[in-house]
Order: C-alpha cells, then structure tokens, then sequence
C-alpha cells in the first residue's frame, strides 16, 4: 500500500530481538525500579545506548515515503480544514502582514489529530482491529480518542494518576464509547512504560505523539493548507514539542516553498530540540518546566530530530513568562483563547520584529485547549515576567503604625498589596510578613526599593530562583 513505511523482514527480527534485549537488561530494569521512580532521565544512559542500535533499522530513509496531499485527502471528512486568518492587530504592531493559522479551531482544538487519525486509518484493518494505544494528558489523547470514534476501534488511553479532571473528562467526551481511560504512574514517564508494557502484552499497536512518520505527515497537511490560501510566505514560525508538527510542515514547505524561512519555537524551560540541535544527536534533558505542557519534553523523536535539523532555520526559545502575556493579549485584544503551547510562534515575534517588517508572516497557532483553572496562573506569571508583580519578606517594626507609615509612605500611588500573609503561626505579629506587591508600571520598581531602604524597611526580596520563593510563592 503506497505511503506505508514497512521493515524488511531481517530488520524487523533485530529490532524485536533488540527490544527483548531492552526488556531483560539488568541495567534498565533496576533504574527502572529505582527510587527516582524510574524518570527517564534516571536510565537515560541505556536508553541512548539502545537508541544507537535500533536507529539504522527505524529510519533507512524514510522521510521520502512521506506523501503529504494522500494523507490530506485521507483527512478531508474527518477533520476541520482550518482558516489562515489575516491578524490586524499583530500585523500594525511589527509592520508585516501576519496570518495565523488557526488550528485552535480544529475539531478537538488541537492539530493532532490530524497526525494520530492518519496514522490509525494506514493501519492493516486486522492490525487495527486488535486495538490501539496512547499515552498522553493532553491533545494528543484527545485527538487519539476521537479517531477511535470515528473508525469505531479499541483504544486505550494512558494517562498519569495527577492527570486534572477537565482533561479525563475532555478526552472522554470525544472518544465515547470506543476508548477506555487508564490513570497508572505520577508521571509522564511512568504512564508511558506502563501503555508501552500494555501494547505488547496485548498485541495492540501503539500511536505514538510525534516520532512515527505516518504521525508526521498527518501534521504536514497543516503546511499544504498554509501554502494553498497563502503561496508567498517570507516567515513561518512554529511551536516546538517533540517536532512532529514542524517535521511535517516543514518537509512540506521545503519542497514547496523552499525560500521560506522556517523557524522553531520551545519554551525556554523545556529546551529538548534546542539542546539537541546543539549537541547534533536527540538528548534527554534532566529537568523541565511542564508548564507549557503541550510543548514541555524531555527529548526530541528521532525522526523528527533529524526532519527538524534539515529543514528549520533555528530553534528560538520564549520564556514561560512571555508565553503568558502572549496568551492575556491575545485573549484581550482578539478574544482568541489559546493554550500555552499554542502562542509560542506567536509569542517569538517580539525578537524577531526587524526581519519581518514587510514580509509576510505565518504563525500556527496550534491549539486552544486551555484549562480555566489555570488563568490565575497564567496572569501571575505574565505579571512576574512584566516586571509588575514582586515578592518581599518583610519584618515590619513592633510598634504601632509601623504597617500604616509602610502603606503610606513605601508603596507609590499607584502600588497595590495583592497578598499579606504572617509567617508564623503563633505571635504571628513578631515574625516576618510575605507581601506581594503588584505596580502599575515596571519603573516604579526602582523607587519601592529606594523607599524601602529610605524608611529602613527590614526586607529580603524573593526572586523567582530562590528556594524560599519555591517554598512560599
């Protein structure tokens, strides 16, 4: 069947025997058992080792097989063919013509489905009948269980026991009947092993999130909807995750577009395709901020780590912070409701705003499915990242007036008290106080702290790296 990746039959057999390798090595399972919960990072060592041996069978060229308009043609009932959308706003900011693309509007509000529908309907009918399996919170399950729906198959969801309500009950809504949801690990990492131990056992297919290449180029008819509404594009900047979305677009895009200029966008906190950019191989970061959590891995897909390294420019990264005030403004200026990973394109614009005046410039804005619960968090964050919210521990003087002469004559005009909190429990007055100030401008941070030593204020400011902001913020 054309467009269908197969393995000779002799490499097929050394990758399960390598595999069976895998599964029997003491090395793994004792990190696996350890008391770091068996992280990923914790037996990243074995896991790269075991990478350099199956690569050669996985790849083999592949990324040719990659038939782009099939698979568009493959998703023409399922999915909504999103519109590129001229933005006012953005386009008088930087002086350029700015579309975006808004996969917020898809049928799940998340481009993913498009990668995991395409990739479930190229099975064999009796491979796809035994079952499928994902592991993932977010869009990606999303768009897993309504492709379940819609070809009326057996899927299993994995997903970690802190997985929020909103999002089980998201990715029930759209798989019905046809999916089945399995809380198993508090991690990511854990949930993954667990779904990957569960295919096996059962003799199901897993549907990976991005390093498969069916998963691709489903993500790549993003890119062929791009170019049909909008044939001259100077810029296009995408979000970063694991690569599937820019593997896809941008082996699309250098084919069809090739003077194009392709740019990746991470979170800072979770720079995996950056990092690995620069080491020249995928890496396995030991740490991330999941804060941005559709984009927020801790390593690259090997295929799209080698996709993403052909055809992007560079991989740019964006503060959470930033990431937040794009979201505020957005919603603020557009009423766009978009998730955090869905603004990193647009949220990168900032530094890139000499090369673009003039040009014509696509962002994807790739999903919108954002948790209300979070607001709060997003404005605090964009606050911080402002330079308008600010933490202090204050020992105020024990007598009266001294918090009366504190309001009066530290804060300015324009200063507001957003959170007052005594530290101990008990003769709560004698110890310090957590005051979180919020000013109306960033330059009227300078004279706080001026007026805070004037008036021999009794103070340690909390700074977003210190342990006791972890501990009391």
């Amino acid at each position: 069947m054309k467009g269908i990746l197969y393995f000779k039959e002799e490499n097929l057999i050394k990758v399960i025997e390598l595999m069976q390798t895998v599964l029997k090595d003491n090395s793994l399972t004792n990190s696996l058992g350890s008391k770091h919960n068996g992280t990923q990072a914790d037996f990243a060592p074995t896991l790269n080792n075991y990478r350099e041996k199956v690569a050669p069978f996985l790849s083999g060229g592949s990324a040719g097989k990659l038939d782009i308009p099939v698979a568009a043609e493959r998703l023409k009932s399922i999915i909504t063919r999103t519109p590129l959308s001229f933005n006012a706003n953005l386009s008088k900011k930087y002086a350029c013509n700015i579309f975006l693309k808004r996969e917020d509007l898809q049928v799940v509000r998340s481009y993913k489905l498009r990668g995991a529908y395409n990739m479930m309907s190229s099975l064999p009918p009796q491979q796809l009948q035994k079952g499928v399996v994902c592991a993932s919170a977010g869009n990606h399950a999303q768009g897993f269980a309504y492709s379940c729906k819609k070809l009326q198959v057996k899927g299993m969801v994995f997903m970690p026991v802190v997985t929020p309500n909103q999002k089980i009950s998201q990715t029930k809504m759209f798989g019905e009947d046809c999916i089945e949801v399995k809380l198993v690990g508090d991690t990511f990492d854990d949930c993954a092993v667990a779904a990957k131990k569960y295919t096996l056992k059962n003799e199901m297919t897993f549907i990976p999130p991005f390093d498969d290449y069916k998963i691709i180029e489903g993500q790549g008819t993003v890119g062929l909807e791009i170019l049909e509404d909008q044939p001259q594009i100077d810029y296009l900047f995408l979000p970063v995750g694991g690569g599937g979305l820019s593997a896809g677009v941008g082996s699309y895009f250098k084919t069809n577009s090739a003077q194009t200029i392709l740019i990746g966008v991470e979170p800072e906190g979770a720079p995996a395709m950056y990092e690995s950019f620069k080491a020249g191989k995928p890496v396995i970061l030991d740490s991330i901020d999941r804060f941005v959590d559709g984009a927020a891995v801790k390593t690259p897909g090997d295929i799209t780590f080698a996709m993403c390294k052909e055809v992007l420019r560079e991989i740019h990264l964006v503060p959470e912070g930033k990431v937040c005030t794009t979201i505020l403004k957005l919603y603020g200026e557009d009423a766009i409701v978009a998730e955090p990973a869905g603004v990193l394109s647009i949220a990168a614009l900032d530094d890139y705003a000499d090369q673009i005046k003039g040009k014509n410039v696509v962002c994807v804005l790739s999903g919108g499915n954002n948790d209300i619960d979070r607001m709060q968090e997003i404005k605090e964050r964009s606050l911080q990242y402002e330079g308008l919210k600010h933490y202090f521990l204050i020992r105020f003087a024990q007598r009266p007036g001294a918090l009366k002469e504190f309001v009066n004559f530290v804060l300015g005009e324009n200063d507001d008290i957003t959170r007052f909190e005594y530290m101990q429990k008990h003769n709560k007055e004698t110890g310090p106080a957590l005051v979180g100030i919020e000013l109306k401008s960033k330059d009227d941070y300078q004279v706080l702290l001026q007026n805070l030593n004037k008036y021999q204020i009794n103070f340690t400011e909390l700074k977003k790296d210190d342990n006791l902001y972890g501990y009391l913020v």
